[in-house]
């Protein structure tokens, strides 16, 4: 019943910018987090941001502090990334990644993912 869909993915050249959606459906809990991993060729999902509705933290992995923002639209249940200033190791598939009862994201549910692609 938990579903995650992503969108926004494409090609941009460095320096552009993209906003991804995730839409959400099915949660029936208050306390749950929700973010995006990505994962790009020949390495393992890495977490990007992540947003607990529990404790109302907001984490930003390292390389990406400043450029991208996570942030949500409660009337259409839908959580964005914000990327701007891409770079080129941005690259990667953008997956949104979802945990009913945790304080962080580690992926109970994922969507399908979504492209990203950045030139130089």
């Amino acid at each position: 019943e938990v579903q995650l869909v992503e969108s926004g993915g494409g090609v941009v050249q460095a320096g552009g910018s993209l906003r991804l959606s995730c839409l959400a459906s099915g949660f029936t809990f208050d306390d749950y987090a929700i973010g995006w991993f990505r994962q790009a060729p020949g390495k393992e999902r890495e977490g990007v941001s992540c947003f607990s509705n529990g404790d109302g933290t907001t984490y930003y992995e390292d390389s990406v502090k400043g450029r991208f923002t996570i942030s949500s639209d409660t009337a259409k249940n839908t959580v964005y990334l914000q990327m701007n200033s891409l770079k080129p190791e941005d690259t990667a598939v953008y997956y949104c990644a979802a945990d009913l009862f945790g304080s962080t994201c580690t992926g109970e549910y994922w969507g399908q993912g979504t492209q990203v692609t950045v030139s130089s």
